[in-house]
């Protein structure tokens, strides 16, 4: 086994972390040696090469997409589309999955961003406690009790699992709740060297939200949505506290256009917000960032004078089952950012770098949406949906979210 381990740091020219094992003891090289065996380092050492490769419109072709805006369509289509996803819910094959493995960092807060509070109208509330109240109300109205599937992390899984416990869950039925943790990528150093850090391993990270599709089938979620007969999931982030997450509109559009995926919009709120927008890259779904959006693109209206390119992407997507599966085995393009991370140097001292100082390699949810030829697109009220809290202060910050969360109710 050691001598595997050796064989693949050599390769790819990791021979630092080989003194490293000299100096741990049995159990500690043991440790060390197994996660060198299962770890893709050739993946992220081929990113680290490619760094300057990233993504360039250049010829590809940006269409618009089209989207179905709840307050332009009849009664009857209102109606129709309701009612079909109204059938799905109350037969109980609808689930919902709720992306929470990031931390409280940018909030201020300690722990994961779940167990955030914010002090509504009615009350100081978690973030995890604004949407299992969510659910009761589907719950009560539609006569069933939804499976709720919780996506951690390595490093928030045990603290939202003692959380849940401590808070009994809010009172939701426990065995309808099950946590599965997102996927994790090792971090490199600018100079291309992994890292060591405080337990003597290699130091990873999650590697994004993209890295749900693999992780419910690793997990062993997609195996437990198909013995309860599920085939509607939607997927939704943790800290948007107006996210509408049981809504048989967007089952009805969906089906009614004959989609396996969707999503719902926001328009923006003028043609330079900074977001990333829905539309076609050759044909295909997906959602190009307000950066990459040619010019002569950015205040371009139809003939109703909406904009070409405004429907804004708040993460609130919709799968078909057999979606997911497919996608569960599609490798996803990584993104990079740099990032600071403390690590331990030759000695073993921690290190706590000033300036950022790695590499992490993130995969973006929305990038499977290319896998399909369509997806279907359902714009809703901004007002009504979408409060993320992201910042401490400011935009996006728990006052912003608290005052439309106020206001809607």
């Amino acid at each position: 086994m050691e001598e595997k381990a050796i064989e693949i740091l050599k390769k790819f020219n990791q021979e630092h972390i080989i003194d490293w094992m000299n100096k741990l003891n049995d159990e500690e090289k043991s440790k060390l040696i197994k996660q060198i065996e299962t770890l893709n380092i050739k993946q992220v050492i081929d990113l680290y090469n490619n760094l300057s490769k990233t993504f360039e419109i250049g010829n590809k072709k940006i269409e618009k997409i089209s989207a179905v805006d709840v307050d332009k369509i009849s009664k009857e289509e209102f109606d129709n589309y309701k009612n079909t996803g109204i059938d799905i819910i109350k037969s109980g094959k609808y689930a919902v999955v709720t992306m929470a493995g990031g931390q409280g960092t940018r909030l201020g807060h300690k722990g994961p961003k779940g167990t955030f509070k914010v002090d509504v109208k009615d009350g100081e509330k978690y973030l995890f406690q604004i949407i299992v109240e969510s659910l009761q109300k589907a719950n009560e109205k539609y006569g069933i009790v939804i499976p709720w599937y919780l996506m951690t992390s390595e490093e928030n899984n045990d603290q939202t699992l003692a959380f849940l416990e401590e808070h009994n869950y809010f009172g939701y039925p426990q065995e309808k709740v099950k946590l599965f943790k997102q996927g994790k990528a090792p971090l490199i150093s600018t100079e291309g060297k992994l890292l060591i850090g405080k337990d003597k391993l290699i130091k990873e990270a999650s590697d994004g939200n993209g890295s749900i599709y693999k992780s419910l089938k690793v997990d062993g979620m997609l195996e437990d949505m198909e013995n309860n007969n599920i085939e509607w999931i939607f997927v939704g982030g943790v800290d948007n506290i107006l996210l509408k997450i049981v809504d048989p509109l967007l089952v009805g559009i969906t089906i009614s256009q004959g989609n396996q995926i969707a999503s719902k919009s926001v328009i923006k709120t003028n043609p330079r917000e900074r977001a990333g927008v829905f539309c076609k890259i050759d044909g295909k779904p997906g959602i190009i960032e307000y950066s990459e959006l040619p010019e002569e693109m950015v205040e371009e209206v139809d003939e109703h004078g909406d904009l070409v390119f405004g429907d804004v992407n708040i993460l609130s997507h919709l799968y078909n089952i057999e979606a997911l599966e497919k996608l569960a085995d599609k490798e996803m393009p990584y993104h990079i950012a740099e990032k600071k991370s403390e690590y331990l140097d030759e000695n073993g001292n921690l290190v706590e770098p000033e300036n950022k100082n790695v590499y992490k390699f993130e995969a973006f949810i929305f990038d499977a949406f290319a896998n399909f030829d369509d997806m279907s697109i359902m714009r809703v009220k901004r007002e009504e949906e979408f409060a993320p809290i992201k910042n401490k202060e400011g935009n996006d910050s728990p006052e912003t979210a608290v005052k439309l969360y106020n206001a809607r109710d």
